[in-house]
């Protein structure tokens, strides 16, 4: 699929066919990226006034969209979607091509049977004014809804089968995502009708679930690997799973150690490695079977109800990106770090 600039369009279509591209790309010598050339580009130039041996320079796309080596596959697929595009060169830092992303590398990865539920029906209400016309979820990072990035990473993940919970301007939500095939997903919604907390929605899905559900919050950014921890909750044969992750954790204070008294060590001011909640679960139906109907219920009150009945309930530490998007200045943040990665 690479040919050079001087290469006839004939041999553009060889390099084609051969690969089953649907794309050549022009590169020179050093393998860097001058354009690429489509057979839509080959019959467009055919039709003018270009014959089979003329070279393709000059009927090539010389401003080709590309993505890099270092871009998750989920925002791959994003700008795949996004442009209307089957095909995405893959440069190094050099410019060098190292690969051609297809569409259809995300839809052959392997498809998970657990269902997701992302929360999304919630107010939203320390951002103020951003949330006046729209639900928290659905405002713009990096160009798009933070709520599309979530989806598109389930869906290169290979989760396809998706929950919305929607409450708070639920409108804005489904116009946007539809049935999701034009997301690569099959979406469906479960409408709260007062609000529900962060686990009560999961009392209106089928009773008849027959894998491990994944639930997630509707404001996290991450390049959490769901796929296994769907994996390690299975291996660890738990009622529910929870993601963890390390957040130091400074003491403002001097820290006092004693013994009958008698003071032992003064530490000024120490630092604390802590695990928090990653907002990120997996639970079997028979957990979910335990949400209380048409109930306020937040996911501690599942967890700590499990953990009293004596089920099992595991965390599983992760590590890379994760943002939560709680006040402004986590917005904030999120458009200088998220939506330039």
């Amino acid at each position: 699929m690479l040919v050079p600039p001087e290469a006839t369009i004939r041999q553009a279509l060889a390099a084609i066919n051969a690969a089953r591209s649907q794309l050549a790309l022009v590169v020179d010598a050093e393998r860097r990226l001058l354009g690429t050339l489509s057979d839509g580009d080959i019959r467009r130039a055919l039709l003018g006034d270009a014959t089979l041996d003329d070279a393709v320079a000059p009927w090539m796309n010389s401003r080709p969209k590309v993505a890099h080596d270092g871009n998750r596959p989920e925002d791959i697929l994003a700008m795949m979607r996004v442009h209307g595009m089957h095909r995405l060169p893959i440069l190094d830092a050099s410019s060098r091509v190292v690969g051609l992303s297809s569409v259809d590398d995300f839809l052959q990865s392997p498809e998970r049977q657990s269902p997701v539920v992302i929360m999304a029906g919630g107010l939203g209400s320390r951002l103020n004014e951003l949330t006046r016309d729209r639900p928290k979820p659905m405002l713009p990072v990096g160009g798009r809804p933070i709520l599309e990035t979530i989806i598109d990473r389930f869906v290169a993940q290979g989760f396809r089968d998706i929950w919305l919970a929607v409450n708070y301007r639920a409108e804005v939500i489904v116009n946007h995502f539809g049935d999701g095939v034009a997301f690569g997903a099959r979406i469906r919604y479960l409408r709260e009708e007062k609000r529900l907390g962060t686990a009560g929605a999961l009392s209106l899905l089928p009773r008849d679930l027959a894998h491990p559900v994944v639930v997630s919050n509707a404001d996290l950014l991450t390049s959490l690997d769901c796929g296994a921890l769907v994996d390690a909750h299975c291996a660890a044969r738990a009622e529910a799973t929870m993601a963890v992750r390390e957040q130091e954790h400074a003491i403002p204070f001097g820290v006092v150690t004693e013994s009958e008294g008698r003071v032992l060590r003064i530490e000024e001011k120490p630092s604390q490695q802590i695990l928090v909640n990653a907002g990120v679960y997996v639970l079997e139906p028979s957990a979910i079977r335990l949400v209380p109907d048409d109930t306020y219920y937040d996911m501690p009150q599942l967890l700590d109800e499990l953990i009293r009945r004596e089920r099992t309930v595991f965390c599983h530490r992760i590590d890379g990106y994760w943002l939560d998007i709680g006040r402004r200045a986590d917005y904030e943040r999120a458009q200088n770090e998220f939506g330039t990665q």
